[in-house]
């Protein structure tokens, strides 16, 4: 079961990321990340509108209320540290924030067995060959390595409070929901912000209406992805259920080899096998 939810997340963080990835090639970063959320955040309200989800509410929340504070810090963090680059160095250093949901696995007394902790470091060492290092060319900027361990421990933080956030199902709808309203609300402040510093929100041509389904789907899969993790966390090892979360940088790079043609260089490919080998390894311990 944790296994299957966990990778379950993986698949949808991943494709979450290439879908917004796209997206932001024609509409800056934050509006993507804003407008996403809010219409998740839509859906949700409906949902726990119609299953009394209210009932459910508690100090537990302010977990969920911190993930959507962390969330978008971190997300900012990310994209910054993309726009400095390399992006070789960026992206695989993103996936360090696994420590921080491993960590609390252990401190609560997890203890995997020897083929789980095999399957862990393998699993790990996959995911940041499959964002293919780049081990040559210009200097990393310490601004970019900086921010970009801010965001990894920031989605690591997420992955650990939305874990805490609820119960039960209807309780995990209203923490997802309260998560997105916290999102979006930062989000928003922050658009406002560089709203009034200059810098442009919007794309040349006004708002991408035509990208709303896109847009739905990015943030929608990012819903079911944190729903799917917390599921996971809950009837399995933290350790396992966050490791095998991690693997989504492997579900993006496929998704460009699949749908953009874009090549996977002879190291990516070898990540992508050793995730896979790490992921059974993982299942089967």
């Amino acid at each position: 079961m944790t296994a299957l939810f966990a990778l379950a997340t993986s698949l949808l963080w991943g494709l979450a990321d290439f879908g917004g990835g796209l997206l932001t090639r024609r509409t800056p970063a934050l509006t993507v990340v804003v407008v996403s959320q809010a219409i998740a955040a839509v859906v949700l309200g409906v949902i726990v509108v119609f299953t009394g989800a209210w009932s459910e509410a508690g100090d537990q929340l302010w977990f969920a209320a911190a993930a959507g504070v962390v969330g978008p810090i971190a997300l900012i963090c990310f994209y910054k540290a993309l726009a400095l680059g390399p992006m070789g160095v960026v992206s695989p250093l993103g996936t360090v924030g696994v420590a921080v949901p491993v960590g609390v696995g252990l401190f609560l007394g997890e203890r995997p067995g020897l083929m789980q902790v095999a399957g862990i470091a393998v699993a790990v060492l996959g995911v940041v060959l499959a964002g293919g290092p780049q081990l040559r060319g210009a200097p990393v900027q310490r601004q970019a390595i900086l921010l970009t361990l801010i965001a990894a421990f920031g989605f690591g933080t997420v992955f650990a409070l939305i874990a805490e956030a609820s119960t039960t199902t209807t309780g995990l709808f209203l923490a997802l929901f309260v998560q997105r309203v916290v999102n979006v609300g930062a989000g928003g402040l922050a658009l406002c912000a560089s709203s009034r510093r200059g810098v442009a929100t919007l794309p040349e041509g006004g708002f991408p209406w035509r990208s709303l389904p896109a847009l739905g789907f990015v943030g929608l899969a990012d819903v079911a992805a944190n729903g799917t993790y917390v599921v996971a966390a809950h009837h399995g090892p933290v350790t396992v259920a966050a490791v095998l979360a991690s693997l989504y940088p492997v579900v993006t790079a496929l998704a460009a080899r699949g749908i953009l043609r874009e090549r996977l260089r002879a190291v990516q490919a070898a990540g992508a096998g050793l995730a896979l080998v790490g992921t059974l390894l993982l299942a089967t311990g």
